[in-house]
């Protein structure tokens, strides 16, 4: 059994290919989460309840993500696989109710004509988002009147009687896209800061790492010992007044420098062992002196 196989697979994964073809790895998608929606009045004076919410939270699941609400497939850039209902006790909304927005866990798969989008959410420049969803009951904060069905006379973003008039969605039919723009209806709606898969990242660069402090040591180390070797071997080449000169010049070369100069000092000084051993090895220049 390979190490893959032996290896849990993350709880994230059992998820998103649910929507695959096939079962893809943490290395094939690039993970993200988007806020989706809360329950804060909104820039066109709406607000979702919390039933809206938990029913939106079902109904996410799967939706995919787009530009600009353009229902065209080419504009298709990922998918929602799981969602999950956050809450911020500390912080209370407009309407008095404790802080409540829904995340969406979305992925996409790693292409290369998605890399430069996968950089620009990773750097907060796709980062808002707007949704698209179908609410039966569209109802006055003030009266509680359908204001679809039994107009009445209150007017979004005016306050009565000290409470700020607007209109409460709920009643979710249907949740059809999520889509990036610039300007979105919900002020905090957008991708959020999301560190993924952390201790298994962590854990892995750590390793990485340490593999990486190893292996540059024992380069340094290879270096260290090629560069005395190579001064030992000019020095019985050429002798002891380069020793310095080479030793300087060896200091600025790195490891394949370092072997070729080695070698050719070695092929020097077999040369000359050669000649040393066998007096018939001597060129014919080098006997002259000697001839008769």
């Amino acid at each position: 059994m390979t190490q893959q196989q032996s290896e849990p697979l993350d709880p994230r994964l059992e998820k998103l290919n649910q929507f695959t073809r096939r079962t893809h790895t943490l290395e094939e998608v690039f993970l993200f989460d988007v806020k989706l929606c809360d329950n804060e009045i909104d820039r066109d004076g709406e607000r979702f309840s919390l039933n809206a919410l938990e029913q939106l939270k079902t109904l996410f699941i799967g939706r995919t993500g787009i530009f600009d609400h353009d229902p065209r497939g080419e504009n298709q850039s990922a998918r929602i696989y799981d969602t999950e209902l956050v809450e911020e006790p500390e912080r209370i909304t407009a309407n008095g109710e404790p802080y409540t927005y829904l995340k969406g866990h979305a992925y996409m798969v790693r292409t290369d004509a998605n890399r430069d989008l996968i950089r620009e959410i990773d750097g907060g420049i796709k980062k808002e988002v707007s949704i698209s969803c179908t609410a039966a009951s569209q109802t006055c904060s003030i009266c509680g009147r359908d204001r679809r069905t039994d107009p009445c006379p209150h007017h979004n973003g005016q306050t009565y009687g000290g409470k700020q008039c607007h209109t409460v969605l709920d009643g979710i039919t249907d949740a059809y896209e999520w889509s990036f723009v610039a300007i979105p209806a919900q002020r905090e709606a957008g991708v959020t800061k999301h560190f993924q898969d952390s201790s298994h990242t962590t854990a892995r660069c750590q390793m990485l790492e340490s593999e990486l402090r190893e292996s540059r040591a024992l380069v340094r180390q290879a270096e260290e010992l090629m560069r005395q070797d190579i001064i030992r071997l000019r020095f019985l080449v050429e002798g002891k007044t380069e020793q310095d000169a080479v030793a300087k010049a060896a200091a600025g070369m790195d490891l394949g420098e370092l072997c070729a100069f080695r070698e050719t000092l070695r092929t020097r000084q077999r040369r000359e062992c050669r000649t040393q051993l066998d007096p018939s090895a001597q060129t014919p220049t080098e006997n002259k002196a000697f001839q008769l």
